[in-house]
């Protein structure tokens, strides 16, 4: 191998290019072929089983995952793996997904005759439309590509990036027609980022005997008392049931910084009247993002009658990792 002297950046850019126009080129061929796909996945009662060999196995663990991510049950079966005693998982009710460049990648050949036993549903992205894979499923879909991003046209690069994308608009057009939720992806993913982003308020606030309330009014002494015991650095000032403010650590140096003698004062002379609240079913992200607008360190949580259910302080997001 010669010494590298240069790097040349339009190698890099012609790959992009020849990629992105691989993916471009599957949008003309999205048809009833991909729609029948769909509702085959939609009507699984079982898993979806992904398969392929070399490069290909890569972008079906990737789909897998997308689609398991997503609300669709799905592993990745390794096809040499599967004829030395891994068979045995794929059953009556799944549908298996395979994809082949050539559809003629024998581990997967090996595979047609247990999955045409069984009854299982075989949906096919393929790159050779009358290849014996393609001919075999219930549904193929076209995948070829007029040429690979490899200088040398031998790398699996523009091919295993449009497979990858299809099995993406698969995931995708999955989600919506399953009508897959924000809270849904949370619940699939609470140990990630995403997932604590997406959680609700309800799920991270101070709730209960835990919240402190004071009536308008309470003296300071007792108002204080209360924050001190509730450590949040706040409290809700309630009258007739409803929120009517809240007073904050902020509040009293603002008042003791005025010269003010707080011992002579009511919480309803020292609140913060009307302050800005959250409902306890709008996102942690969104949340997050009110608190860092208003510049402040919690927020209370009512429901549509001013009733406080909560609240939320920043330090409830830090537990999380989301700040």
């Amino acid at each position: 191998m010669s010494n590298v002297t240069g790097i040349d950046l339009a190698t890099a850019r012609e790959v992009l290019k020849t990629e992105a126009a691989a993916i471009l080129a599957l949008t003309e061929r999205l048809d009833g072929r991909f729609e029948q796909a769909i509702r085959i996945l939609l009507e699984c009662r079982g898993r979806v089983i992904v398969t392929g060999m070399g490069k290909s196995g890569i972008i079906c663990r990737k789909i897998a995952a997308t689609l398991a991510s997503t609300g669709t049950p799905a592993f990745f079966l390794h096809p040499a793996e599967a004829v030395h005693g891994d068979l045995g998982v794929i059953q009556a009710d799944d549908v298996v997904l395979a994809l082949s460049n050539s559809g003629e990648t024998d581990e997967l050949l090996r595979l047609l005759e247990t999955i045409k036993r069984l009854g299982a549903q075989l949906i096919t992205i393929c790159g050779t439309a009358d290849s014996t894979l393609a001919q075999a499923s219930n549904v193929a879909l076209d995948c070829h590509v007029s040429e690979e991003a490899c200088p040398l046209n031998l790398v699996p690069t523009a091919s295993t990036t449009a497979a990858l994308a299809l099995g993406d608009a698969l995931a995708m057009t999955l989600l919506v027609a399953k009508g897959f939720r924000e809270e849904d992806f949370a619940h699939l993913h609470p140990g990630g980022k995403l997932g604590k982003r997406l959680m609700r308020v309800e799920q991270l606030m101070v709730a209960g005997d835990r919240v402190p309330v004071v009536s308008p009014a309470t003296a300071m002494a007792e108002v204080v008392n209360e924050m001190t015991a509730k450590k949040l650095g706040m409290t809700c000032v309630v009258a007739d049931g409803g929120l009517v403010g809240v007073i904050t650590d902020g509040d009293l140096r603002r008042h003791m910084g005025a010269s003010i003698d707080l011992s002579t004062r009511t919480a309803s002379q020292v609140m913060t009247a009307n302050p800005v609240t959250i409902d306890r079913g709008i996102l942690a992200a969104e949340a997050l993002n009110i608190l860092e607008q208003r510049k402040i360190t919690s927020i209370v949580v009512v429901d549509r009658h001013k009733r406080v259910e909560g609240v939320l302080h920043l330090h409830d997001l830090w537990r999380t990792q989301m700040v």
